[in-house]
């Protein structure tokens, strides 16, 4: 009786201490505050503040920094420069008293993804703003363009910009920059900068401050130009990111069609890729290309209704740096939207034409079947052909063309509203 008495009260023990040190854990997501500073005021104004969508590259897949109560990390930038202020604050931490319980190390875990030179106290940072009116945009301008602001009530000045490491000052920006990668891009990782082979393009928002022009980061672009042989280049776009504060405003489309038409006026570019591009990136391309792609002679209304050839291919890689795979994808949108869905023999003939394309997996599988046929022993067989069943092939395909039909169609509501 003793001995189960003894074993309640250690597990009793356990429990409570397990309580206590729950109230230790923070979700880093929630902890960690990011700002883009124009005015001094912005610094003790919540309202400005945003916050990661991911962590766990630094915090691990939980996203929770364990050994504080109430903690905020800020993580504040000028809006042009990205001078940095970097802050720890919290109301409680474990001590001692728990036993063989160690806090996490939240300040060394984020000073290996930031840059040296941040400021440590709020006097410091924004003494730092007011250099602000200095910085300017680095490299080249390719592109202006406006974007109405309902909170201004007016139409705001933006500008896309490409770069490159000889210009001044542009390596250490992009240190500052690159940092924002881990907060909002789930397979996050800093980029070679020394390889010549890098394009980088940037948005900058041009506004006015006490008479005065300035300029505010708003987003960036990586493109890692791939030789392709015997003289050719593959412009690969690797990292894209708008800052959440100017996100849902057209900027991305903006930018992706800005390096689009850079890369045309190139004879060496074959075509423009992407490096494992993400469901948004992909809607994203989706809109950009058919928007192009409207303006040329073989995807006209007339040509659409011929099928998808070989002229369409060709013009869409040689204006446009399309490949052949994307110039597909774009016909089969703009044939959605030249097709009456309500009309039964017309969306039978799109659906068909569809399917056949998405259809080309299955045809592989059974080219395979027909090897295995050969060499393959019958139970081994059998095995491989219950893989392979055709209902369920059917089943799998409808699925699919259902999937691309839903994506077919957001894009062409997108399109409607630009």
């Amino acid at each position: 009786a003793a001995n189960v008495s003894y074993a309640s009260r250690c597990l009793s023990n356990m429990n409570a201490m397990e309580k206590k040190l729950a109230e230790y854990k923070c979700d880093t997501n929630e902890a960690i505050c990011l700002k883009l500073v124009r005015f001094p005021e912005d610094v003790d104004d919540d309202s400005t503040a945003f916050h990661p969508e991911y962590s766990h590259q630094l915090f691990g897949d939980d996203e929770v920094a364990f050994g504080y109560k109430g903690l905020q990390v800020q993580l504040y930038y000028s809006a042009g420069n990205l001078s940095t202020l970097f802050k720890v604050k919290y109301t409680a931490r474990v001590t001692e008293k728990f036993d063989c319980v160690e806090p996490d190390d939240v300040e060394g875990k984020i000073r290996k993804i930031i840059p040296l030179g941040f400021c440590s106290n709020s006097d410091d940072f924004i003494s730092l703003l007011e250099k602000e009116a200095n910085f300017k945009p680095f490299g080249s301008l390719l592109h202006t363009y406006k974007v109405h602001s309902v909170e201004e009530g007016a139409d705001l000045t933006y500008q896309i910009h490409k770069a490159d490491l000889s210009c001044p000052g542009f390596r250490e920006y992009h240190e500052r920059l690159q940092t924002f990668l881990m907060w909002f891009i789930e397979t996050a990782s800093y980029i070679d900068v020394d390889d010549d082979r890098w394009d980088f393009f940037l948005v900058f928002e041009k506004y006015n401050k006490d008479g005065e022009t300035l300029y505010a980061t708003v987003g960036y672009m990586t493109v890692y130009n791939y030789y392709v042989y015997p003289d050719k280049t593959r412009p690969r776009v690797s990292q894209m990111l708008v800052l959440p504060p100017f996100q849902g405003e057209g900027h991305g489309a903006q930018l992706l069609e800005t390096v689009h038409r850079f890369y045309c006026n190139s004879p060496k570019v074959q075509d423009i890729t992407a490096e494992d591009p993400s469901e948004n990136y992909v809607k994203l391309r989706d809109f950009v290309l058919v928007k192009m792609c409207m303006a040329l002679p073989s995807f006209s209304t007339e040509q659409l209704s011929r099928g998808f050839r070989d002229e369409m291919a060709t013009e869409a890689r040689e204006k446009l740096k399309i490949n052949k795979k994307h110039a597909r994808r774009v016909y089969e949108i703009l044939r959605l939207r030249n097709t009456d869905m309500s009309d039964e023999k017309k969306a039978r003939d799109f659906r068909l034409e569809v399917k056949k394309r998405l259809f080309g997996p299955y045809r592989k599988n059974q080219r395979e079947l027909t090897k295995m046929r050969k060499c393959l022993r019958p139970e081994e067989l059998a095995s491989h052909i219950s893989q392979m069943d055709t209902r369920l092939q059917h089943e799998e395909l409808e699925k699919s063309y259902q999937e691309v039909l839903g994506e077919y169609r957001r894009v062409l509501e997108r399109l409607a509203q630009a």
